[in-house]
């Protein structure tokens, strides 16, 4: 992989989940990271843990819901830490509720912190990288921004959104012919601290609808697409098989999604115990959650989409020469042959 040395990178959503693992990735590749998150405790022990791996980390407690806030958080890697490379949009929040028992504020809120985040980092991030025409900004998306699953409408819509905005945004770059870079990951069902700590209506336990993955599989990918040029990246087969066959069998794949991910979303043999005592929709909860969930028994490292994805053009030229290679032997071996 290629070294982060002297990268100063900022992540939101950092201290817990993907978005800690990520910052954690980016230490051991020696970057210097600003980390922001409404939780204070939670961000000193990261950086602390980005401290071990050799690192450089900046603590910044802020709601990205608030511009204003990420906009001072970009002001201040700026000063402290340097002038910025990288900047990934991964905060989000999200509630597990049919539509209809959601009330205002909480749609409101996941999509102020969801969508509205995503564009208050852009926005920050872009202030500054505009002016020197560096700098790569990454959106932690979710096969979710093309298909949409039942019980999750606010964070599907908020998903939606941010690839709709980013969609625009990498244009409008593209006219001004601006070397700053836009792309967009898109996930599939990770082993995170959401499911013990969403708001929930369900009649048992959130979980990922399966397969899951762990979380530094995404880390990783989030890493190599900040440092390799490509419009979208797609981890996780799950996630390449929800966006393809939404493209092409859109009716069958609603009938599908009807049938599994109703009851895919329920952990029906966990006790409800596993959730806290609360949730973080509004305010955050306390603890430090790590970057796992409680799923590490079901989970994956590796996904082979992803090794595909990262390695697609030497895969199709050895593909290529292997097919070129058995038509020169066959057609050898009729010229040779009886006759």
């Amino acid at each position: 992989m290629m070294k982060q040395n002297h990268k100063v990178v900022v992540i939101t959503g950092a201290s817990a989940g993907i978005g800690r693992a990520t910052a954690l990735e980016f230490a051991r590749q020696g970057a210097s990271v600003g980390l922001i998150s409404r939780d204070r405790n939670r961000l000193e022990e990261v950086v602390h843990r980005i401290h071990e791996a050799g690192g450089t980390g900046l603590v910044m407690v802020g709601d990205v819901a608030d511009a204003a806030a990420m906009n001072r958080a970009a002001d201040r890697v700026e000063e402290e830490l340097g002038a910025i490379d990288v900047w990934i949009n991964c905060a989000m929040v999200t509630i597990f509720s049919p539509f209809e028992e959601m009330s205002a504020d909480e749609f409101r809120r996941v999509t102020e912190v969801t969508y509205l985040g995503t564009v208050h980092g852009t926005k920050a991030a872009l202030k500054h990288m505009r002016r020197r025409n560096h700098g790569t900004i990454v959106q932690a998306g979710s096969a979710l921004a093309y298909r949409s699953i039942p019980l999750q409408s606010a964070y599907c819509g908020a998903k939606f959104a941010i690839r709709g905005f980013t969609d625009a945004v990498r244009v409008e770059l593209m006219h001004e012919r601006s070397a700053v870079h836009v792309t967009m990951v898109q996930l599939a069902a990770f082993n995170t601290p959401q499911f013990q700590w969403a708001r929930s209506r369900l009649d048992a336990p959130p979980q990922p609808v399966p397969p899951i993955f762990q979380p530094e599989l995404a880390a990783r990918a989030l890493v190599f697409a900040a440092t390799h040029r490509r419009r979208e990246w797609w981890v996780g087969f799950p996630a390449a098989k929800a966006i393809i066959g939404t493209r092409l069998f859109p009716g069958f794949t609603d009938r599908k999604v009807c049938r599994m991910a109703w009851s895919g979303q329920m952990d029906t043999t966990a006790d409800r115990a596993v959730t806290v005592g609360g949730d973080n929709l509004f305010t955050t909860v306390p603890g430090d959650f790590g970057s796992h969930g409680r799923f590490d028994a079901h989970s994956r490292k590796v996904s082979w989409q992803w090794l595909y994805s990262r390695h697609r053009r030497l895969v199709w030229i050895v593909f290529i020469v292997v097919v070129a290679a058995a038509v020169v032997v066959t057609r050898l071996s009729m010229a040779n042959g009886p006759g």
